[in-house]
């Protein structure tokens, strides 16, 4: 179900949103929900080479899968 949020905004915030959602031929609301859409999408998930960087860190790994083993067994470390 879909909710409606109330958002206040710069005059030249809104200006700018405006302009780019008329060049998309979108209405501002789709224009700022689809904006934040991709932001969320580009900063929730790690690209490729970041993705490699983790499987080859073996270290990380490791604690990783420590850390996993903990939790499932319900082990809690206090430092």
């Amino acid at each position: 179900m879909s909710k409606t949020v109330t958002l206040r905004l710069d005059d030249a915030v809104y200006q700018r949103f405006r302009v780019m959602a008329e060049r998309d031929n979108r209405p501002l609301p789709n224009f700022i929900e689809t904006a934040v859409l991709r932001y969320l999408e580009r900063e929730e998930y790690v690209d490729e080479f970041e993705m490699e960087e983790i499987r080859a860190n073996r270290s990380l790994n490791a604690g990783i899968e420590r850390g996993l083993a903990d939790a499932e067994a319900q082990r809690v470390q206090v430092s």
